[in-house]
């Protein structure tokens, strides 16, 4: 039993100590560089020192972090590759950062089955490199090097989800470990089943508030027989939109697509170094499957693309130059960062039902041309989600500027029946826009599931969830 009344500080020593006497001394550390390293993730300015770093091996090293928290009431937040970008990485005050990027192993691969199990600290190109051999890969692709257990706590999608999906779709069970140290499995190997709440599903997306993933049982999918990119420009953006909309609506089975403005497309081909295209809104593209349908997609795609002015279609059937494009695209909030270099990039997203996006990417323009500020826009526009990469001023007065254009694009989405987040997640950063999505009711069934599950409030707190009531039934 813990002395509720003793100082954070003196709690946070009591689990190190405790710590220390179960041998994990060695994986204990409060060098201000590796504090400094877990004090925030990218493209959010919150940033707080966490009390210390523990780095997890395994799922007994985090389920020993977490009894030993849970006992002396001391935040714990994950983390992995420190990618996310609402916050949600930050540590509490007095936190302990737990640090699961060591935890990288291939648990066991079902090749048959097209299933594996990984430990949560694995990122996705490291997987799909050790697994290539057997013709699988795993598709969910948000673009940096996150690690498998963050794009499950995030609920990730990216690139490719209006083929594959996101994490949600893609994810057959976890292991978690729970604030009191109890370590669960949910869901296993099936790929349906009628039994029981689906506490995969609750996991996925909590964002390490109501547990900490560290192994993950992923779907895998064959490689294609055939991939071809190609990309297409417009002079007029509201083309490219209906454009991406049309193809959708059409049922054409597109791996890929993605949307770079003017401004952005102008970025990526200085950062890039993408020759022979001008800076002009484009849409790039890629298909995969079978010869022949690929074929199709690909005749079905371009006269859509040509019937709203689109200009012409590029190839690119390489290995090489579809690496370069897609590289391209990943690098995007780089590029938008090179084009102040002394500036901030403030990075949001959202996403609305795809026939609205046409008029919310119309609205969103209004709003940027408005505001005064240099603002790219790019997205996954198939599944009606994009992103903002708002440059402004390294001052008080030009991060209000652009946190007031953020809430303009937000609420903007919420009103056509969209969410303030496709991908990026809730974090520190969305809070304040949950309640008009969610509503009050739903709220308090949150917060009585995670007072439920972390009664002290010790994972991620202050993350997902603003404060408010709890549902009492």
């Amino acid at each position: 039993m813990t002395d509720c009344l003793s100082s954070p500080a003196e709690r946070l020593d009591s689990v190190l100590a405790t710590l220390r006497e179960n041998g994990m001394g060695v994986r204990i550390s409060t060098s201000p560089s590796v504090l400094e390293a877990h004090s925030h993730g990218e493209a959010m300015d919150a940033a707080r020192l966490p009390a210390a770093v523990v780095f997890a091996e395994a799922t007994d090293d985090v389920a020993a972090v977490l009894r030993a928290c849970h006992a002396h009431r001391v935040p714990v937040v994950a983390f992995g590759a420190g990618t996310s970008v609402e916050g949600h990485v930050t540590p509490a005050e007095h936190a302990i950062s737990l640090d699961l990027s060591g935890m990288t192993d291939i648990v066991e691969l079902n090749a048959e089955d097209l299933d594996c199990r990984v430990q949560a600290g694995l990122t996705r190109q490291a997987l799909n490199a050790q697994i290539r051999d057997t013709g699988l890969f795993f598709p969910v692709d948000p673009g940096g090097e996150a690690t498998l257990g963050g794009m499950c706590a995030t609920r990730a999608s990216g690139t490719a989800a209006v083929r594959y999906g996101t994490m949600k779709e893609n994810v057959l069970g976890l292991t978690v470990v729970l604030a009191t140290g109890e370590v669960v499995r949910t869901g296993g190997r099936v790929r349906k089943s009628s039994t029981g709440y689906d506490l995969t599903s609750l996991f996925i997306g909590s964002e390490g508030t109501l547990g900490i993933i560290t192994e993950v049982q992923l779907r895998l999918h064959g490689r294609p027989e055939t991939i071809s990119a190609a990309v297409c420009q417009f002079a007029n953006l509201n083309d490219a939109v209906q454009t991406a909309i049309e193809i959708i609506q059409c049922g054409i089975p597109i791996s890929r697509v993605e949307l770079l403005d003017d401004v952005q497309m102008a970025a990526s081909i200085r950062y890039s170094g993408l020759s022979g295209y001008e800076p002009l809104t484009t849409l790039f593209f890629e298909f995969a499957g079978a010869p022949a349908a690929v074929a199709e997609q690909v005749t079905q795609t371009e006269a859509i693309a040509l019937s709203n002015n689109g200009l012409s279609f590029a190839w690119a059937d390489t290995a090489e130059d579809r690496t370069r494009l897609w590289k391209a695209r990943h690098d995007a909030f780089w590029a938008a960062k090179a084009i102040e270099p002394t500036a901030r990039v403030i990075s949001t997203d959202c996403i609305v039902p795809i026939s609205r996006l046409g008029e919310l990417i119309a609205g969103v323009r209004e709003d940027i041309a408005r505001s005064g500020l240099r603002v790219p826009l790019l997205g996954h526009v198939g599944d009606g989600n994009f992103h903002a990469l708002i440059i402004t001023d390294h001052t008080p007065q030009g991060y209000a500027r652009a946190l007031d254009l953020d809430r303009k694009i937000v609420f903007r989405a919420l009103a056509l029946g969209g969410s303030c987040s496709g991908e990026h997640g809730v974090g520190m950063g969305k809070l304040e826009f949950l309640e008009t999505e969610h509503g009050d009711g739903t709220l308090s069934v949150m917060r009585a599931l995670k007072n439920t599950m972390d009664p002290h409030h010790i994972l991620n707190p202050g993350k997902l969830l603003p404060p408010g009531r709890i549902y009492q039934g």
